[in-house]
């Protein structure tokens, strides 16, 4: 019964008071919550479980012989120049550049392509530790403003911004309490829409660390120049206080569209406002304290409506509308009683966005086996014009306006660092030229080579799977292997540049492999319901599949076999540890939804009940409670598996101040791990070591500096090449 790791001695993990007086009952049946009292980030006990977790893992971390060699090379490989698209507004063009280093991105602006830059927005000078992001920004389209959100320590709230672009003063402005928040400006350049919540009660000295759970949203118009207290109430609807809502204007300028979402799901109400009905402008709704009225388009959650284009009252909206792969609609507004199909749904692709571009032309983006395909297409007809070429990987990013005959296109791939193209719709057949391309120094990618497999799952689906490692690996199961995974929410994995990744393969041997696993969008709306809620068992199956098969195709061996997530993909991992611990050596779990009780309870939890059902439901309870990784921890031992008596070599990451998927969730599931399997028996088989990684000044991931970035990988890397004895090479 030995340990998978390098290391076998048995770790001292710190005393953890358990109350077992804390019992709810869900529909009859009693559950217990012995660490309830890690829900308050500000107790004392909390803080003292987090210092002694901290120290515990600053313990394991100082053995891993490989931490500094990692930190050193990923450095090396990181410290290369990142150009982003650039995009005009006004007379002028934006785009972000990093040196190579720098904790965040810098905005720049030009008068031409070819202009000289200047510095406009450098969110490095806002703080010592670069822990203050750019989140967020709009250009007014007289490129005169720019408001921008920044946020602090990763959280998810935003402080918004106002700075005049011709002098780079910013401006007495200042927004505070927004969050899931765009900016978008009305076409005059007085003001922009954003949303909000109401200010709590009482002001936390550290916005970020708090649970409350994040209710009543509401749209605001801002007047530039002008207090937040004199905003104008665009829109809010207390009966339904999990509500949440966006609010655009049109490309034109005409219509303010409003849309309202009830969680996660790809539906939405969509209302739009005729900006020249008001008889006094936005601002005159400031007197009267009424909103705006809106009329009411979609108004029920059927579908997902976004708007592609309009010509006046006629709109073309991308919808999963009868079309769980998506298609191109068109209607008129003002007379919604027909609905006019203009690119019907592709029998295999998934439609992932389109934009007007050089007038009366589309850029359509599909999806397919998890590869982008770009197409130039007719507004009025949705007819094929032409085809982009483009290499086996993803788009990162479109710069474009309905005005614009000068696309920028970003590309990456496992493989491709980055390409920004420059494609010219005016001529007879377009060409994509690269404007800029990525380099990083010491990467040569034909040592490597990346291949797409599928996978049968346990029902027999055929699940996509991306293999990246040296050239003509003998496949004799040594490798150590890391599998990656997410599976919800309609997200995707599309190939994509990874520095750490490069490094794995290069100087230790690994294998790096991405699984398409169902529950998120990579065949569209039905390969997202066939892993949410009621079925959310087929992600773990197909995940588990993916494992299995590296193991019998001689990729690697269970007990060189580590698997990573985030977010749901913390959820996932978790999960597949306590159903198959024998089949790991190694598990990485980062801002993982562990609580499957209780999430809703918290921020911005309730909005994912779109994905996983709520335990206040019984149904949905039951489907909960089976997989809840903090409700089914199990000393495997003391069951049937045949090559384990242990649970894999685990770290969970979180960070104090992510306020998306709260710490608690990764404090409590660390609790039960280490008393479940290590402290409540004397003479425990499980020595691999259980271990938390707690980020301070650091959120749910967005707006980390590089350097944070940097120390996480080595961190995690190191305890995984440590726990797979994986050994370095230069």
């Amino acid at each position: 019964m030995g340990s998978v790791a390098g290391d076998a001695a048995r770790l001292s993990y710190p005393p953890t008071r358990r109350d077992d007086s804390v019992v709810d009952m869900y529909h009859g049946v009693p559950v217990a919550d012995p660490y309830r009292w890690l829900e308050d980030p500000e107790s004392e006990d909390t803080k003292e479980f987090v210092a002694s977790q901290v120290e515990l893992a600053e313990s394991v971390l100082a053995g891993c012989f490989d931490r500094e060699n990692l930190r050193r090379e990923v450095t090396r490989l990181f410290d290369h120049p990142r150009h982003g698209a650039p995009f005009r507004r006004g007379d002028k063009y934006f785009y972000f550049h990093n040196s190579g280093l720098q904790a965040q991105s810098v905005l720049y602006v030009q008068d031409s392509l070819d202009g000289e830059a200047e510095v406009l927005l450098d969110p490095n000078a806002l703080s010592k530790d670069g822990t203050v992001a750019l989140s967020t920004y709009s250009v007014s389209k007289d490129g005169k403003y720019i408001a921008y959100g920044l946020s602090e320590s990763g959280s998810d709230w935003v402080t918004i911004r106002v700075m005049n672009i011709a002098d780079k003063q910013t401006l007495s402005d200042k927004l505070s309490w927004v969050k899931f928040s765009s900016i978008s400006w009305t076409h005059d350049g007085k003001g922009f829409f954003y949303g909000r919540y109401p200010a709590p009660r009482e002001v936390e000295l550290d916005a970020g660390t708090e649970t409350n759970i994040n209710l009543n949203h509401e749209i605001y118009y801002h007047v530039v120049g002008s207090d937040q207290s004199e905003d104008i109430l665009c829109w809010k609807d207390p009966e339904h206080p999990k509500y949440s809502f966006g609010a655009s204007v049109t490309e034109d300028g005409k219509y303010i569209i409003l849309g309202t979402y009830e969680g996660c799901d790809p539906v939405n109400k969509l209302y739009y406002c005729e900006i020249c009905t008001l008889p006094q402008g936005i601002e005159g709704f400031k007197k009267t304290k009424g909103m705006l009225p809106f009329v009411k388009l979609i108004d029920n959650f059927d579908a997902q409506y976004h708007v592609v284009a309009n010509n006046g009252d006629e709109f073309t909206f991308l919808t999963n509308r009868n079309a769980p792969k998506n298609k191109l609609v068109r209607v008129d507004i003002k007379k919604p009683e027909l609905w006019t199909d203009i690119l019907p749904e592709h029998e295999r692709d998934v439609l992932e966005s389109a934009d007007a571009v050089n007038g009366n032309q589309l850029l359509v983006c599909y999806m397919s086996d998890v590869k982008h395909i770009l197409q130039i297409r007719d507004l009025v007809t949705g007819n094929l014009l032409h085809k982009l070429p483009l290499e086996i990987g993803s788009v990162s990013e479109i710069s474009c306006r309905r005005e614009d005959m000068d696309v920028f296109i970003g590309f990456t791939s496992f493989l491709s660092p980055g390409i920004i193209y420059r494609c010219n719709l005016t001529s007879a057949i377009p060409e994509m030229k690269i404007f800029r391309e990525i380099s990083v120094p010491g990467f040569d990618r034909t040592n490597f080579e990346v291949k797409q497999i599928f996978v049968n799952s346990k029902d027999g689906t055929k699940i996509p799977m991306f293999i990246m490692s040296k050239r003509d690996i003998e496949l004799d199961g040594s490798h150590p292997t890391l599998l990656y995974g997410y599976g919800g929410f309609n997200i995707s994995l599309t190939p994509s540049f990874s520095v750490s990744r490069v490094v794995l393969c290069k100087n230790m041997g690994f294998v790096v492999c991405v699984a398409n696993i169902r529950g998120g969008g990579e065949y569209g709306e039905e390969w997202h319901k066939a892993g949410a809620r009621a079925m959310k068992q087929n992600c773990f199956d197909d995940f588990i599949a993916c494992a299995e098969l590296l193991i019998s195709a001689g990729y690697t061996s269970y007990r060189q076999l580590c698997i990573e997530g985030g977010s749901n993909g913390g959820l996932l991992i978790a999960a597949c540890v306590n159903q198959r611990p024998d089949l790991f050596g190694c598990a990485l779990a980062h801002v993982g939804v562990m609580d499957m009780l209780r999430f809703h309870k918290f921020t911005i939890g309730h909005a994912w009940t779109t994905d996983y059902g709520c335990s206040d439901n019984e149904e949905e309870f039951h489907w909960l409670i089976k997989y809840s990784p903090l409700h089914n921890v199990r000393r495997p031992w003391e069951q049937s598996f045949v090559n384990c008596c242990q649970y894999p070599a685990i770290m969970l990451l979180t960070a104090d101040h992510d306020d998306r998927v709260v710490p608690l969730h990764s404090l409590k599931l660390l609790a039960t791990l280490q008393y479940v399997l290590c402290t409540s028996i004397e003479d425990t088989p499980q020595v691999n070591p259980i271990i938390g990684r707690i980020d301070v000044k650091s959120g749910h991931g967005a707006g980390r500096p590089t350097k944070k970035m940097i120390d996480e990988v080595a961190d995690r890397y190191s305890f995984m090449a440590k726990m797979l004895v994986a050994s370095w090479t230069e």
